[in-house]
């Protein structure tokens, strides 16, 4: 008999023009890195399957264009995402001070909005020797902010798999609280009140 849960979790990776999320998508689902991508316009979806202990997990990860002039339609896609990867690229010091404005975006536009919603933030281009965001303000950006934080490398796959994978786990986390909440404000059971009568009927 086969135990294993089947959960179909949907993923956003947001975060500025350039900083690589369709690199990170396309390294963690296809094993590939190309230098050379046009800029996403709306959506680009891709999907994987993962175990994660006994649950079978299908990640629908939907990477969103960062120019500001789609910013409302990209907003569109935030609806039923039970997890987001916030993407900034350590070689551009603006891509990092824009985070606040992409995560408050994000939190504002889920539906239902909610506390602690798995968000991980992740700094793209650590192979590159051009940095001007320190590894130790992303951390303390992060830690202020209670989410957890990546050093990774499209181009390399550092650390990439571990990303997806440690969100895949918070989203399923996530998603099961939902389900378990759903169904606890659904289901009241409350006794009948006493009869002052003897009979049974």
């Amino acid at each position: 008999m086969n135990s294993r849960t089947k959960v179909d979790l949907k993923i956003n990776i947001i975060g500025p023009m350039g900083t690589g999320k369709t690199s990170l998508l396309n390294q963690y689902v296809h094993k590939w890195f190309l230098n050379d991508y046009r800029n996403t316009l709306g959506a680009h979806i891709l999907s994987k399957t993962i175990q994660q202990d006994n649950n079978i997990l299908k990640l629908q990860i939907w990477d969103t264009g960062g120019q500001e002039r789609f910013r409302s339609l990209v907003s569109t896609f935030y609806k039923g995402s039970d997890g987001c990867l916030l993407v900034f690229d350590v070689t551009d010091k603006e891509t990092f001070e824009c985070l606040e404005l992409w995560r408050t975006d994000f939190l504002d536009k889920i539906h239902p909005p909610v506390d602690n919603f798995p968000i991980i933030v992740l700094g793209n281009k650590i192979d590159i020797n051009d940095r001007q965001v320190s590894k130790e303000s992303a951390v303390s950006w992060c830690k202020e902010r209670d989410v957890m934080y990546f050093e990774v490398s499209a181009k390399h796959g550092t650390n990439v798999d571990l990303a997806f994978e440690t969100l895949a786990q918070k989203a399923l986390l996530h998603y099961q609280e939902n389900i378990d909440s759903c169904l606890t404000d659904s289901i009241k059971l409350t006794p009948r009140e006493k009869s002052d009568s003897n009979t049974c009927c």
